[in-house]
């Protein structure tokens, strides 16, 4: 088997040269696009040595126009018995794992018909079956409705090829929030910040030195995420938010900062940090000009002895730029934010069908 490479640029070396001339063979002219998105870290480019003991292979999807979904079993059909048994010594024979069923491996075969990494898909089953969007129209509800991980893994990954432009008009499409979605999710980002950020010393002051730490950590994560929405980047599930954050622009400012703070011992020592984070953060907000300048520095909470950068001033400014009639109103009756800002449950967010459901919570607060 080949050293590791890159399973996108794997994907592109395998579509061009082995998969498209089968197709201009047997398909000739057919209108498709071919590339590589969705699930896996390979899409987000984090794969490494250790991802190719399982979903990882040659492999890229040839997405379809709906007129012509039916041919896609034929395409597979077809490519089962042309396919070479290998691709730059990579086997191209896929099997299940007997122990992990769905968990598919490369496993040398020397004769067709071989079951391959090649998945012919209409991009409308894809949208319906990914993102969980049924006819690829956005609105208010699917945009706070889809994780940001899924909306990252849509937006990238790899094109290959495209002569339909369905594919690439939709991540066009899908490529950042409208700008009253995006300052709905800043300004929650910032609420999330204003109810916690008085727990921490709070805690550790009566002595509670694990929950100031867990509240701590809550704030990371918090001050994190408002970052990748600061520098309009979509941010990947928990396996690759550290590595994603480390790739932006505030991360050199940032990162050691927020891991001097995970590593303080005391509630004093880390409210010390934090005030710092925090002033950085707010030096980001004020550089976007979405709102008047705010208030850099940490003061007081009220008559108590903590210091906060009080996220709640910030989402209020924020808040009160917002044109669009529907977000307004769905502001008046919940700041919740997004379904990111809402859960971290990977059961929850990972399932189009949870988040079909989860639509409602946004549509009935819309109607009122």
């Amino acid at each position: 088997m080949s050293d590791f490479i890159q399973c996108l640029e794997l994907s592109r070396l395998f579509y061009w040269e082995v998969v498209r001339p089968i197709l201009d063979q047997h398909y000739p002219g057919l209108l498709h696009a071919a590339g590589l998105i969705g699930p896996g870290s390979e899409i987000l480019g984090f794969d490494t040595q250790m991802s190719m003991d399982h979903h990882w292979f040659p492999k890229v999807q040839i997405f379809l126009e709906q007129r012509q979904k039916d041919l896609g079993p034929r395409i597979y059909e077809t490519l089962r018995w042309n396919l070479p048994a290998t691709f730059m010594d990579f086997p191209l024979n896929l099997e299940e794992s007997a122990d992990e069923p769905g968990i598919m491996f490369m496993a040398h075969k020397d004769n067709p018909p071989f079951e391959h990494g090649v998945r012919p898909i209409s991009l409308q089953d894809f949208e319906e079956e990914y993102l969980g969007w049924e006819d690829g129209v956005t609105s208010l509800d699917r945009w706070l409705s889809t994780p940001t991980q899924i909306l990252r893994s849509t937006t990238g990954g790899a094109v290959h090829f495209d002569n339909v432009g369905e594919l690439t008009t939709l991540r066009k499409q899908l490529e950042w929030y409208p700008r009253d979605v995006w300052l709905y999710l800043l300004a929650s980002g910032w609420y999330r910040i204003g109810d916690e950020e008085h727990l921490m010393p709070r805690a550790g002051y009566i002595g509670d030195e694990l929950g100031s730490a867990l509240i701590g950590s809550m704030l990371i994560k918090d001050i994190m995420a408002l970052c990748f929405l600061m520098e309009k980047q979509y941010a990947p599930y928990p396996k690759w938010f550290g590595t994603a954050f480390q790739q932006l622009e505030c991360a050199d400012m940032l990162l050691p900062v927020l891991r001097e703070s995970q590593l303080a011992k005391t509630w004093q020592e880390r409210e010390e940090i934090l005030s710092g984070a925090y002033h950085i953060l707010a030096e980001m907000h004020n550089g976007l000009g979405i709102t008047s300048p705010l208030p850099t520095n940490v003061s007081k909470f009220h008559s108590r002895p903590f210091n906060v950068i009080h996220g709640d001033r910030f989402g209020d400014h924020i808040l009160s730029e917002i044109k669009d009639p529907q977000v307004l109103r769905l502001s008046r009756f919940t700041l919740s934010g997004g379904i990111d800002q809402i859960s971290d449950n990977t059961k929850f967010l990972s399932k189009p069908e949870t988040r079909r459901v989860f639509r409602q919570f946004y549509l009935n607060n819309e109607i009122h």
